[in-house]
């Protein structure tokens, strides 16, 4: 073992630096295996001096590792910054890429957007609306092509010379009848209809819709060119365009059309019903032509008289002995040849049936139409004669029942007794609305109180008004009345008479009005709700009322309006020198809060009543859930194995009560 031994310094003026001996090291040992045994032979100043500069060594170490350390912390905080950042790009960039993504996507949905506005635009077409002024007019030129096959092709079939006499100008007739039947069909392919409420104008659509209806079917029948035919059979066979007589129903939809748009609907349906019989009585005779041609012209004398007589061989002569025959026969109203044949025998009772049912039915219409007509006229005189009756029972003076005589008579000679809320009662309100507006808004608004009101309260106001006729002589109110309602002078002239009801003192014409204060009931009037002059009606008046209870009803809705109007009627009131000041400014009436709480007081009861009603309902519900939910739970539960020890638990008298109900 090697042992280190401290030199002691020369004693020079500069210090050295200390030495290490090794002593008695043996050989193969290196410096690193020997422990080191410090001696302490003195304590001088080089060994001081050593053990302090091993202290810095080792203060310096620790801050170099400190400092390491902290590199260290600060390399890993900027790798990790480095990373976030990375990360943030990344994400960053991914975001971008979002969203130049979804940009490209939005504007290929609006490309495609543009291109389906384009493809429906092209699809879109110029639509007839069925509603319309144009389908109207369009369906009055198909009738009449309709018109011309129905009356002339029998003709031409029946008549040999009016065939023959006018080919070619039947040909041609024939041609333009076909044109507007195929017009028509197209027409049908551009008539719109209702969807959702919208008009569709798809092409593709509308050729299907059409495609698939029953007419389309008819209308391709009644195309089929048999004018071929001629060719085959020869040109005295008009009888094989029939097929054209299918389009029937343009006609009956254009009669129809026509009944909604006149003003005179009973006096077209009895032209159709008139029209119908000459079209009857036209197929009869020229059937029966015919029928005489196949027996035998003059065979008998049921049959046409032979034509080779000139008085029977004139066209005119054999249609008008045709028609004549037809109407006796069909009317039954006349006597005709009787048949000598069998086939006559069955030819005349065929046509006796059809007229009797034909003509039972258009009797029945026409006595229906009349009655129609007369039915407002029916119903006013029964009025008039129930209230003659009622005068001649109480033995009213003949003067007064001349008076109210006369004043039905202004009223249906004026066609004023019309009951208009009774006509507009099947009408929407918001339509109803808008007739009251048309036709008394303005009315309303020269009154000065209702001058600058909501528009709203005007429309409930106008659909208010009661419109009255007066007769001459007549008061509409007189000084002292309560006023329970105020009037606009539609038409008429009215006076303010003194009391002995001679003396005039102003006319009011047509516009003006009165009684709009009595109405509002405004605190503090001197008048009160009385009336404070007599009116009279010079000669038949036709005024509106508006009653203080509508007033009132429409203005519980709007509150703002209702305090304007009475502001309004204030001013109106001291500019007259009818308002008491000190009274108005007393506040509102004990006696009006009174009715107030009275009101809300019942209010209430009614509300607490359906809360009660509500709640019981409600629990009643509720023990219904309950019980339906404890029936379902049981029915669903797992049965449970019961320990050998226990018990089951008694029965509840509910589950008693279930299980009697079971």
């Amino acid at each position: 073992m090697a042992k280190v031994a401290p030199l002691i310094p020369h004693q020079a003026s500069g210090l050295n630096p200390p030495t290490i001996l090794l002593q008695d090291m043996e050989e193969g040992e290196e410096p690193g295996d020997i422990t080191e045994e410090v001696r302490p032979q003195r304590a001088g100043p080089g060994a001081l001096f050593n053990v302090n500069n091993s202290n810095n060594n080792e203060e310096e170490e620790e801050e170099e590792k400190k400092r390491k350390k902290k590199e260290k912390k600060e390399k890993k905080e900027k790798r990790e910054k480095e990373k976030q950042e990375k990360k943030e790009r990344k994400e960053q960039k991914q975001k971008e890429k979002e969203e130049k993504e979804k940009e490209k996507q939005k504007e290929k949905e609006k490309l495609e957007k543009e291109k389906k506005a384009k493809e429906e635009a092209a699809k879109e077409i110029t639509v007839i609306d069925p509603a319309g002024n144009t389908y109207y007019h369009w369906l009055f030129i198909i009738t009449i092509p309709v018109m011309y096959n129905w009356t002339l092709i029998i003709a031409r079939a029946c008549f040999e010379e009016l065939q023959t006499d006018y080919l070619i100008m039947w040909f041609i007739v024939d041609f333009i009848c076909d044109i507007i039947y195929i017009m028509d069909m197209i027409f049908r392919t551009r008539t719109g209809y209702l969807e959702q409420g919208l008009l569709v104008k798809d092409e593709q659509k509308l050729r299907e819709r059409y495609m698939k209806t029953f007419q389309f079917k008819l209308d391709m029948v009644s195309m089929i060119p048999t004018d071929i035919l001629y060719l085959i059979l020869g040109t005295t066979y008009p009888e094989i365009r029939l097929n054209k007589l299918l389009r029937f129903n343009r006609m009956m939809e254009f009669f129809q059309r026509t009944e909604t748009r006149t003003n005179y609907p009973n006096a077209l349906r009895i032209s159709n019903l008139v029209m119908y019989i000459l079209i009857i009585i036209h197929w009869n005779a020229c059937l029966y032509y015919s029928f005489s041609k196949a027996i035998g012209f003059g065979s008998d004398r049921f049959v046409y008289p032979d034509p080779t007589d000139p008085e029977f061989g004139r066209l005119v002569r054999k249609y008008a002995y045709s028609m004549y025959w037809s109407t006796l026969t069909l009317t039954t109203i006349g006597e005709t040849p009787p048949p000598v044949e069998n086939s006559e025998y069955f030819f005349v009772v065929t046509d006796f049936l059809v007229g009797v049912l034909i003509f039972a039915t258009i009797v029945g219409n026409v006595g229906s139409m009349i009655t129609n007509m007369n039915a407002a006229r029916a119903d006013f005189q029964a009025r008039i004669d129930a209230i003659k009756q009622y005068m001649s029972f109480r033995k009213v003076t003949k003067d007064l029942e001349k008076r109210v005589i006369k004043w039905f008579d202004f009223l249906w000679t004026n066609k004023k007794a019309v009951d208009e809320r009774e006509v507009l009662k099947y009408l929407p309100d918001k339509l109803r609305a808008e007739i009251a507006i048309n036709v008394h808004l303005d009315t309303l608004k020269k009154v000065r109180i209702f001058a600058d009101c909501e528009a709203g309260l005007l429309v409930e106001l106008v659909l208010k008004l009661q419109p009255q006729v007066f007769s001459p002589g007549d008061y509409i109110c007189k000084k002292g009345d309560i006023g329970r309602e105020m009037y606009i002078i539609k038409e008429g002239k009215l006076a303010v008479v003194a009391d002995d009801g001679i003396t005039q003192f102003v006319v009011l014409s047509e516009g003006s009005y009165f009684g709009e204060i009595s109405i509002l009931a405004i605190k503090g009037s001197k008048a009160g709700n009385r009336r404070t002059a007599n009116i009279r009606s010079i000669g038949y008046s036709d005024l509106f009322c508006l009653s203080k209870d509508d007033l009132m009803e429409a203005l519980t809705e709007y509150p703002d309006a209702k305090a304007l109007l009475e502001e309004k009627g204030r001013q109106i009131l001291m500019k007259d020198g009818l308002l008491d000041l000190e009274v108005a400014a007393q506040g509102p009436d004990p006696k009006e809060i009174e009715e107030k709480v009275d009101r809300m007081t019942s209010n209430l009861d009614t509300l607490q009543t359906q809360y009660a009603r509500l709640l019981a309902e409600h629990e009643a519900t509720n023990s219904k859930l309950k019980h339906r939910v404890t029936r379902l739970e049981k029915k669903l539960a797992p049965p449970q194995e019961e320990a050998p020890g226990d018990a089951p638990p008694p029965p509840t008298p509910e589950h008693t009560k279930e299980e009697k109900k079971k």
